[in-house]
């Protein structure tokens, strides 16, 4: 193998920059080529590729984002668009291909890796945490860090004015960050996707809490679960108390990566490299058991997480 390339895909991630660094380091320092391919599969079908040296990705280990940029293809999921990123690996002499990113762009990279015989390697990047076959992924500790701020700024500004906020993180089918960013704020609640909640046992909850002198209280919602503007006017309607509601949005993508996402960037990006310098393709590089491992790319959808409900459980205690 002479030629590599690398992409992010998907929703940008804290993390992805390292990991990015890594990939081209590790990969020249091994005597291979890197051509950088901008703008994930449909730059990759646009023909959007630069070569990267080692000074290409000089002074980006504390940039969040990616400096390759992202984007989503729908031409890509269709037999003629891996017919043409299959032909424009071929044109560019490119045998292996780094992909990071999450569970779409890893079922996308198992398409190519068929379609155009070229070796694949994954590194899991998203702020969810919901990849199968890992324990952790890029930008996660980021994205906790950075919803932990902010709840714990609007907790003073609750407690100064008295006042009860529901606050919304990142989250459409999995409630990872709300999990945690919830325990880790003391809030008196937390809403996640995987599990029905009754807003009235909230509202009695926090009720029982005012009785016992509680005149503040933060209620932490994933997106997929309850918008937090709804959640704040039933329980403004309910409890007849003054409620604001907060979206943290795409602010949890973004900021400097934490050392952990920096950390784990830099191991995933050197194992991607070694993999395909091992002839091992199909693989995705994985936490398990606190340990950096490599796993079939095929794992991320076939072994998915499950949150750990003992957290809300624990939750539900502290919060008493």
């Amino acid at each position: 193998m002479k030629r590599i390339g690398v992409l992010t895909s998907g929703g940008d991630a804290a993390g992805m920059n390292p990991a990015l660094r890594a990939v081209v380091r590790t990969a020249i320092v091994a005597g291979l080529e890197v051509i950088g391919i901008e703008r994930g599969y449909e730059g990759l079908l646009n023909r959007w590729l630069r070569p990267m040296d080692l000074s290409s990705v000089g002074g980006i280990i504390n940039r969040g984002g990616t400096i390759l940029r992202t984007a989503r293809s729908e031409r890509f999921k269709t037999d003629e668009g891996l017919q043409l990123a299959a032909q424009v690996l071929r044109e560019n002499g490119i045998e292996g291909l780094v992909v990071i990113g999450g569970d779409g762009s890893f079922r996308g990279a198992a398409k190519l890796e068929e379609v155009a015989g070229v070796a694949v390697a994954g590194i899991p990047a998203t702020i969810d945490n919901d990849i199968g076959g890992t324990e952790y992924t890029l930008g996660y500790d980021t994205a906790l860090q950075v919803a932990m701020d902010a709840i714990d700024k609007i907790r003073d500004t609750a407690d100064s004015f008295e006042r009860i906020f529901v606050i919304e993180v990142m989250g459409r089918s999995r409630g990872f960050i709300a999990a945690a960013v919830g325990l880790a704020g003391g809030a008196e609640a937390i809403l996640v996707p995987e599990i029905p909640f009754d807003p009235v046992q909230i509202c009695e909850r926090l009720k029982q809490g005012m009785a016992r002198g509680k005149r503040s209280a933060i209620i932490v919602t994933a997106e997929g679960a309850a918008k937090a503007q709804e959640v704040a006017t039933f329980v403004e309607m309910y409890l007849r108390e003054e409620v604001r509601a907060t979206v943290l949005g795409y602010t949890q993508r973004g900021g400097s990566p934490t050392a952990t996402d920096r950390i784990y960037g830099a191991r995933f990006g050197a194992l991607a490299v070694e993999l395909l310098l091992q002839g091992k393709s199909g693989m995705m590089t994985a936490v398990q058991g606190g340990q950096v491992v490599a796993v079939p790319l095929r794992a991320c959808w076939e072994q998915p997480r499950v949150l750990d409900e003992s957290l809300l459980k624990l939750n539900e205690v502290l919060a008493s």
